[in-house]
């Protein structure tokens, strides 16, 4: 067995119609990680808040390698705003948050939708204004702990994403 380089492997490259809203991410760790998965699963675009570290932040840069310049990404100052509009473009807002109402991450049908969007809350508060989503997800867990960090939820919900929308286009 050989273990291979990253110039060993071709990825298929696809561009999918998901677009992530990080609400209020304070640490530069997990903005920098959410380009580089959104990047590997072909996100469309990212809204990072004017009050979360910026692309040009040492720490954001280191994290997300290359992938900075590979997405597209905007900044919002209004949470409400940025989400009624997104709503007004047809995009369903789906929230990665644990509600009275989640939906097992692997029981939602994410094929229903033809424009996605993630919403990703704080560090600190999950996501705040959760009612602003059409639905909610959560992903089981089998431990005492009832949390996970941001970008591990963040790359659990696109794996189950993408795979879904590819199983429909084959």
């Amino acid at each position: 067995m050989k273990q291979l380089t990253h110039y060993d492997i071709k990825n298929q490259e696809n561009k999918f119609p998901i677009t992530i809203v990080c609400d209020a991410i304070r640490t530069p760790e997990n903005i920098g990680m959410c380009f580089r998965i959104a990047e590997s699963y072909g996100v469309s675009k990212i809204y990072l808040h004017e009050n979360s570290p910026t692309i040009e932040n040492r720490i954001v840069k280191k994290t997300a390698r290359n992938t900075l310049q590979q997405i597209e990404h905007s900044t919002y100052s209004d949470f409400s705003s940025l989400l009624s509009g997104l709503k007004e473009e047809n995009n369903v807002i789906i929230g990665i948050e644990i509600t009275d109402e989640s939906i097992n991450i692997s029981d939602y049908d994410f094929t229903a939708h033809q424009k996605i969007v993630l919403l990703l809350g704080s560090e600190r508060h999950g996501v705040k204004e959760v009612n602003y989503a059409d639905a909610t997800v959560s992903i089981p867990m089998y431990g005492r702990n009832s949390s996970m960090n941001v970008i591990h939820s963040l790359a659990i919900t696109l794996y189950e994403v993408t795979n879904q929308l590819l199983k429909i286009n084959k």
